[in-house]
């Protein structure tokens, strides 16, 4: 958790809490809904996991990048980032966070932000080990992923029941979508050193 001295870590995520009644018809099919901007994702990402898809596209080639050269392209890191933002808004929709349909451009109600590095700041060598040095963090994002598939279960039938999103489950599906982007950023998209917190905030 960050300190009100400390700064902001380097890849953030916010999404607007839907304070209103959602779509129940909506949210009773949206695994059917969520299909074909998911397929969407899925090719342009090359059939990864959805915090991998976000990431892996351009992996390899910014890790070289950074280690012999020290450089990290712009247009990799836009890509990059636009992506993620695209993934993450699918993600947000298919964890019924919203049932207004992902935009393949705009922000929408999903607000996510990754600082540009300069890469002669980043250490060259870490792209080779920063994977391996995530490795707790994924052991504790698998067991934090089940259970927000659970709460999404729950609020699911809450949705279809009462037209809302319980308050307390879509804070913590949101911190484990923020938990997981922290770690993509420093393990996948290189564009940190500091090692991700483990906090949902």
């Amino acid at each position: 958790m960050t300190t009100a001295n400390a700064a902001p870590y380097a890849a953030r995520l916010e999404i607007d809490y839907p304070d209103r009644e959602l779509d129940r018809v909506s949210s009773f099919f949206r695994v059917l809904y969520a299909l074909p901007i998911a397929v969407l994702v899925g090719l342009i990402s090359g059939g990864n996991g959805y915090w991998l898809a976000t990431s892996s596209v351009l992996f390899a080639p910014t890790a070289l990048m950074i280690v012999f050269r020290q450089k990290y392209p712009r247009w990799w890191f836009d890509f990059n980032l636009e992506l993620t933002r695209f993934s993450t808004r699918v993600g947000a929709y298919l964890a019924l966070l919203s049932d207004e349909y992902p935009s393949t451009t705009d922000d929408q109600y999903v607000h996510l932000e990754i600082d540009y590095p300069d890469a002669t700041t980043l250490n060259r060598w870490a792209p080779l080990y920063k994977w391996f040095l995530a490795i707790p963090h994924y052991l504790v994002l698998a067991v934090l992923s089940i259970a927000a598939l659970l709460a999404v279960i729950v609020a699911w039938f809450s949705i279809l029941f009462t037209g809302r999103y319980p308050e307390g489950i879509y804070d913590f599906v949101v911190g484990v979508s923020r938990w997981g982007l922290r770690v993509t950023a420093y393990a996948f998209l290189l564009v940190t050193d500091e090692y991700p917190p483990f906090s949902l905030d």
